[in-house]
Formats: C-alpha cells, sequence, structure tokens
C-alpha cells in the first residue's frame, strides 16, 4: 500500500512505524472474513481493511471526524486479522497509533470522557477492592442488567496460598482487578505450581500490566505502568531468582510479552524491558514440564477421595481467548493438557476462533455488540454438552458467566479442584 504522510506525522517515530505497516498490507480483504465486528455489521469500515484505510487517510493528512473515531472505538482488538493476514500486517499495533492520531483531533461526547476515565482510574484503583465488595454485598437489590458485572463473593479457598518454598521460583502478575473479582485464580495458580515443586512469587509494587490504558488512547499512562513493572520486577530478574515471570490471565500476557517493543526508544528501560518480555510465560506454556508431577497428584487424589466428595467438573468447553490464540499466537496447549490430566476438553464447533466480546473494557464501551458476541459464542459453547466452560483470561470469563447459568473458571482453577 503507498503512503504519502502528512509532515507531522513523516517524521514522528509513530508516523515512521505506522507506515511501514501500512506497506505491507496488499488490499486482500482475508482479514474481513475472522473480524467479528464486520459480520456483526456488514459495514467495510467496520472490518480491518476498512479501519487500515481511515488510519492511512487520518496519517496523510485528510479531516478527522466523530465517524472515524466510532468505527476505530467499535474494533475489539482481537487480532484475528493478525493471524489470517498472509503479509503480515501488524494491525494491533496500526490501530493503536490510528486512536490516538483520531483523539488528538476529535473531542469525545462529556459524558464518554467520563466514562473512559472512570475505567482508567477506577479498575486500577485500590478503591476498586472494597467498592466491589460494597457492590457484593448489595448484589440482591442491584439491577439485572447490572448484577452481570458484580461476581458473588469468592469461598475461603480463594485466599489459601501455598507455605512451601522449593527451590525453583516464578514471579507472578497478580493483575489490577484479579486479585478482586476472581482472586481464586490466583491462588489456585500457586497451588498448582506448588503441587509441582515450583514456589509462586509476587513482587511488591507490580500491579496493571498497562494493557488497559494503551488500549483507552493513554500511551504514556501504559508506558507509565509498564516502567512501574520492569521496576517491580527487575531486582529479582537481575539476582537470577526467578526462572519465568508467569501470566495467568492471557491478556496481561500479551501485553507484557511486548514490553520490549513499547519500550525500545526509551534508553532507561529498554534492556531491561527486553528481557522482561523475554521472561514471561503464560501459564499454559509452563504445562509441558508440570503434567508428569500433577498426573501422579491428580491419581493420588482421586484415589484417597472419600465417597461421596464432589468431583469437580470432567466434561469441560474451552474458551481460548483472542489475546491467547492471536495475540501470543498460542494454541492446542491448554486443550491437550487437560486431556492428559483426565479431563474431556472440547472447542466450540464453530467460531471458536472469534471474539466472545469481553476484549478488555470493550464490554462496557460497546454493551451493545459485546452482548451480541457473547450470546453467538455462548450458543456455540453450551451446544458441546460441557458441565463448565474454561478460559484463560478473567475478562472472558467474567462477560461469559454473565450470560450462562453453567459455570465459567479459570482453566487453572479445575485443575486445582483435581489436585485437591
Amino acid at each position: 500500500m503507498q503512503t504519502h504522510l502528512a509532515p507531522e506525522f513523516k517524521d514522528s517515530r509513530a508516523g515512521r512505524e505506522a507506515e511501514a505497516i501500512l506497506r505491507k498490507c496488499v488490499h486482500c480483504g482475508f482479514c474481513t472474513a475472522t473480524c467479528p465486528t464486520y459480520q456483526l455489521l456488514g459495514d467495510e469500515l467496520d472490518g480491518p481493511r476498512g479501519r487500515i484505510y481511515l488510519i492511512k487517510q487520518v496519517l496523510e493528512g485528510a479531516p478527522v471526524t466523530r465517524s472515524t473515531q466510532q468505527h476505530l472505538d467499535r474494533c475489539l482488538t482481537c487480532r484475528n486479522c493478525e493471524t489470517t493476514c498472509p503479509s503480515g500486517v501488524e494491525y494491533g499495533r496500526l490501530l493503536d497509533i490510528g486512536r490516538q492520531a483520531v483523539d488528538s483531533r476529535v473531542p469525545r461526547p462529556a459524558a464518554e470522557r467520563g466514562l473512559r476515565w472512570l475505567l482508567k482510574a477506577g479498575l486500577t484503583s485500590p478503591l476498586f477492592a472494597p467498592a466491589l465488595r460494597l457492590g457484593q454485598l448489595m448484589r440482591p437489590l442491584v439491577p439485572p442488567a447490572l448484577k452481570g458485572k458484580v461476581p458473588a463473593r469468592p469461598g475461603p479457598r480463594a485466599q489459601r496460598w501455598p507455605a512451601q518454598t522449593h527451590p525453583r521460583k516464578v514471579l507472578l502478575l497478580l493483575g489490577c482487578v484479579q486479585p478482586a473479582l476472581a482472586p481464586n485464580i490466583n491462588s489456585a495458580t500457586a497451588r498448582v505450581l506448588d503441587a509441582a515443586g515450583i514456589q509462586t512469587v509476587v513482587a511488591d509494587g507490580a500491579g496493571c500490566c498497562g494493557a488497559l490504558r494503551s488500549h483507552l488512547g493513554d500511551g504514556e499512562g501504559g508506558l507509565a505502568d509498564m516502567r512501574r513493572n520492569v521496576d517491580a520486577w527487575w531486582p529479582l530478574v537481575q539476582r537470577g531468582e526467578v526462572e519465568a515471570i508467569v501470566m495467568n490471565a492471557s491478556g496481561c500476557g500479551v501485553m507484557v510479552k511486548e514490553y520490549g517493543h513499547a519500550l525500545a526508544h526509551d534508553p532507561a528501560y529498554a534492556e531491561r524491558a527486553q528481557r522482561i518480555a523475554a521472561l514471561t510465560r503464560d501459564l499454559s506454556e509452563l504445562l509441558p514440564g508440570l503434567l508428569p508431577a500433577l498426573q501422579e497428584r491428580i491419581a493420588h487424589a482421586a484415589e484417597s477421595a472419600r465417597a461421596g466428595a464432589t468431583a469437580p467438573p470432567r466434561r469441560l468447553a474451552y474458551h481460548p481467548p483472542c489475546t491467547l490464540q492471536h495475540g501470543q499466537q498460542l494454541r492446542g496447549g491448554v486443550e491437550a493438557a487437560l486431556r492428559t490430566l483426565g479431563f474431556e476438553v472440547q472447542l466450540a464447533a464453530a467460531e471458536s476462533h472469534l471474539c466472545c466480546g469481553s476484549a478488555g473494557t470493550y464490554s462496557v464501551l460497546q454493551p451493545a455488540l459485546a452482548t451480541q458476541l457473547r450470546e453467538r459464542k455462548l450458543e456455540h459453547l453450551q451446544a458441546t454438552g460441557a458441565q463448565a466452560i474454561v478460559s484463560a483470561n478473567v475478562g472472558c470469563i467474567q462477560h461469559l458467566q454473565s450470560g450462562t447459568g453453567l459455570p465459567v473458571r479459570h482453566w487453572v482453577e479445575v485443575v486445582d479442584e483435581a489436585l485437591h
């Protein structure tokens, strides 16, 4: 694709990066076939190819309108189009550049600005947890439309972390909303790793991975989050005390794996960020090495279980998050490992590659489209006849759970239950 960038972009770092990405696009349109919003809306401008043209026009100096902003806002950033693209177009990065360029020229309505600020400030605030607890206490009185956003209070097991120490250690990012929304995911991760002889370490000072602010157009805020995490993790990494930085939320994992790129132009952080990114692993990437120990422990737990004990669900429908299968290009590992551990696992028979509609804050900012995608996804998942749905990202889990009575869990939680 030929480009003629406007002077204000031509000599900027973001402009040069965008131009290199645009030049890879050959207009083939394969991406539209796997774009969730194009499938729902049927509008070329609500598909990757159309949005690429819009971003190209903006960077070439064409007038920018509210309509342009809305078409870019409707993108889920699921990056399914990157998996489909034969030319290797880095659409997700191009979209971030385009959104920032548009937002600097098109003022948002006051209500929209307020909601976006509330999401950036509220979801990463220390006040989020007490506010959620208050919402859980008031949950019976919450209107049905909002009740799905307020999960039930977790049981006491969610706070039980293993006390045993091991020579092998990994760092775990707790996340910004996960400790309050679904604390059992983190504690179950620690228990499963403990069962395989690995100790889970948490660094004081680490917080939001930076994805939330970055995808809401606050690029500098996102970079600040990244630098804070690098500072928190670096002492342990530098001393060689941990063998990996583990992510049990795939949305965080895809972001942290891109720290090296995001901070490449910051001389104070570039080298450390590259090292952090190289050490980062999705929890599922550790599974092949954990399987022998976990199989033995699960078999022993099954033999020693008391008569009448409640067994964890064994027939599972797996929803692979977009940030895992498209963002990190990790496919098949979770299903294969769960089957090795004795679970019956199925993907949805159709559209397992498509987004569920969660997409970070998308389900709040674009509720109508997010709900349509959720219902479409649940229809396919429930058709498997599974006892539970499992996934690998807290956002997907909460979003899907708000539309079904079938339990929706992180896959590590069902493994933890089988162990204990």
